[in-house]
Protein backbone atom coordinates (compact mmCIF):
# COMPACT_ATOMS: atom_id res chain seq x y z
CA UNK A 1 0.00 0.00 0.00
CA UNK A 2 1.42 3.41 -0.72
CA UNK A 3 1.63 6.00 1.84
CA UNK A 4 -1.04 9.33 1.93
CA UNK A 5 1.66 11.64 1.39
CA UNK A 6 3.02 10.05 -2.03
CA UNK A 7 2.16 13.09 -4.64
CA UNK A 8 -0.71 11.85 -7.02
CA UNK A 9 -0.60 12.24 -10.79
CA UNK A 10 -2.04 14.68 -12.56
CA UNK A 11 -4.20 11.69 -13.94
CA UNK A 12 -5.75 11.20 -10.15
CA UNK A 13 -6.14 14.60 -9.05
CA UNK A 14 -9.97 15.56 -9.86
CA UNK A 15 -10.31 17.78 -13.11
CA UNK A 16 -12.93 19.76 -12.44
CA UNK A 17 -12.33 23.45 -13.09
CA UNK A 18 -13.28 24.55 -10.13
CA UNK A 19 -11.04 22.94 -8.04
CA UNK A 20 -9.17 24.79 -5.80
CA UNK A 21 -5.75 22.36 -5.44
CA UNK A 22 -5.05 23.87 -2.32
CA UNK A 23 -8.97 22.68 -0.16
CA UNK A 24 -10.09 19.49 0.47
CA UNK A 25 -13.92 19.10 1.36
CA UNK A 26 -14.33 17.29 4.65
CA UNK A 27 -17.40 15.37 5.43
CA UNK A 28 -18.12 13.90 9.12
CA UNK A 29 -20.78 11.42 8.49
CA UNK A 30 -23.12 9.88 11.65
CA UNK A 31 -25.42 7.36 11.38
CA UNK A 32 -28.60 10.03 11.92
CA UNK A 33 -26.82 13.13 11.04
CA UNK A 34 -23.75 14.80 9.43
CA UNK A 35 -22.02 16.43 11.80
CA UNK A 36 -19.25 18.33 9.84
CA UNK A 37 -19.26 19.29 6.25
CA UNK A 38 -16.80 22.27 5.15
CA UNK A 39 -13.72 23.01 3.07
CA UNK A 40 -10.77 22.42 4.43
CA UNK A 41 -6.43 22.36 4.50
CA UNK A 42 -5.03 19.42 5.81
CA UNK A 43 -6.54 16.27 8.38
CA UNK A 44 -4.92 14.55 10.83
CA UNK A 45 -6.39 10.89 11.73
CA UNK A 46 -5.20 7.54 13.15
CA UNK A 47 -5.78 3.82 12.18
CA UNK A 48 -3.79 1.02 13.32
CA UNK A 49 -1.01 1.55 11.50
CA UNK A 50 -0.36 5.20 13.17
CA UNK A 51 -1.06 9.04 12.80
CA UNK A 52 -1.40 10.54 9.21
CA UNK A 53 -1.67 13.60 7.86
CA UNK A 54 -3.71 14.23 4.55
CA UNK A 55 -3.14 17.11 2.25
CA UNK A 56 -5.50 18.13 -0.46
CA UNK A 57 -2.67 16.70 -3.49
CA UNK A 58 -2.16 13.86 -1.52
CA UNK A 59 -2.99 10.77 -3.54
CA UNK A 60 -6.79 9.11 -2.54
CA UNK A 61 -6.63 6.75 0.14
CA UNK A 62 -8.98 4.62 2.32
CA UNK A 63 -8.29 3.70 6.04
CA UNK A 64 -9.84 2.12 9.15
CA UNK A 65 -10.27 4.62 11.68
CA UNK A 66 -9.43 3.33 15.21
CA UNK A 67 -11.25 5.58 18.12
CA UNK A 68 -8.84 8.94 19.02
CA UNK A 69 -8.50 11.82 18.13
CA UNK A 70 -9.12 13.89 14.28
CA UNK A 71 -8.30 17.60 13.82
CA UNK A 72 -8.05 19.64 10.53
CA UNK A 73 -7.40 22.94 9.78
CA UNK A 74 -9.76 25.12 8.03
CA UNK A 75 -9.41 27.58 5.22
CA UNK A 76 -8.95 29.97 7.73
CA UNK A 77 -6.01 28.20 9.03
CA UNK A 78 -7.66 27.52 11.98
CA UNK A 79 -7.27 23.93 13.77
CA UNK A 80 -10.06 21.98 15.10
CA UNK A 81 -10.64 18.75 16.99
CA UNK A 82 -12.99 16.01 17.04
CA UNK A 83 -13.05 13.11 19.03
CA UNK A 84 -14.35 9.90 16.56
CA UNK A 85 -15.03 5.95 17.51
CA UNK A 86 -13.39 3.76 15.43
CA UNK A 87 -14.91 4.55 11.67
CA UNK A 88 -13.61 4.33 8.03
CA UNK A 89 -11.52 7.71 6.35
CA UNK A 90 -11.92 7.85 2.44
CA UNK A 91 -10.18 10.24 0.57
CA UNK A 92 -10.72 10.82 -3.25
CA UNK A 93 -9.68 13.79 -5.12
CA UNK A 94 -10.81 16.79 -2.92
CA UNK A 95 -13.30 15.09 -1.02
CA UNK A 96 -12.28 13.62 2.45
CA UNK A 97 -15.40 11.71 3.91
CA UNK A 98 -15.67 10.08 7.42
CA UNK A 99 -18.26 7.56 8.28
CA UNK A 100 -18.01 6.45 12.32
CA UNK A 101 -20.91 5.50 14.98
CA UNK A 102 -19.97 8.47 17.27
CA UNK A 103 -18.12 11.45 17.00
CA UNK A 104 -18.05 14.02 19.80
CA UNK A 105 -16.57 17.95 18.52
CA UNK A 106 -15.12 20.57 21.13
CA UNK A 107 -12.75 23.22 22.21
CA UNK A 108 -10.99 21.36 25.53
CA UNK A 109 -8.41 18.81 24.15
CA UNK A 110 -8.16 17.43 27.21
CA UNK A 111 -11.96 16.90 27.45
CA UNK A 112 -11.95 15.13 23.89
CA UNK A 113 -9.43 12.51 25.24
CA UNK A 114 -10.88 12.11 27.70
CA UNK A 115 -14.24 11.60 25.87
CA UNK A 116 -12.44 8.87 23.83
CA UNK A 117 -11.27 6.79 26.93
CA UNK A 118 -14.32 6.99 29.06
CA UNK A 119 -16.88 6.63 26.33
CA UNK A 120 -15.92 5.24 23.15
CA UNK A 121 -13.57 2.40 24.85
CA UNK A 122 -15.41 1.94 28.05
CA UNK A 123 -18.07 1.38 25.64
CA UNK A 124 -16.49 -1.02 23.39
CA UNK A 125 -15.31 -2.92 26.73
CA UNK A 126 -19.15 -3.08 27.76
CA UNK A 127 -20.16 -4.54 24.15
CA UNK A 128 -17.82 -7.23 24.61
CA UNK A 129 -18.71 -8.15 27.77
CA UNK A 130 -22.09 -8.96 26.43
CA UNK A 131 -20.97 -10.64 23.22
CA UNK A 132 -18.82 -13.12 26.02
CA UNK A 133 -22.04 -13.55 28.09
CA UNK A 134 -24.44 -14.07 24.89
CA UNK A 135 -21.80 -16.87 23.64
CA UNK A 136 -21.66 -18.29 26.76
CA UNK A 137 -26.21 -18.85 26.81
CA UNK A 138 -25.67 -20.20 23.82
CA UNK A 139 -23.09 -22.57 24.65
CA UNK A 140 -25.42 -23.56 27.63
CA UNK A 141 -28.42 -23.96 25.35
CA UNK A 142 -26.79 -26.60 22.78
CA UNK A 143 -25.45 -28.03 25.40
CA UNK A 144 -29.02 -28.53 27.05
CA UNK A 145 -30.23 -29.05 23.92
CA UNK A 146 -27.67 -32.04 22.64
CA UNK A 147 -28.39 -33.80 25.97
CA UNK A 148 -32.23 -34.27 24.99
Amino acid sequence: MTSPSAKASPTNQATSPTTNASVMRFKLLLPTEILIEQPIQKIVAESAQGSFCLLPRHRDWTTALIPGLLSFVDQKGQESFVAVDEGILVKCGDEVLVSTQRATTGLDLGQLRMTVEEQFLLRDAHEERARSVLMRLEALFMQRFAKK
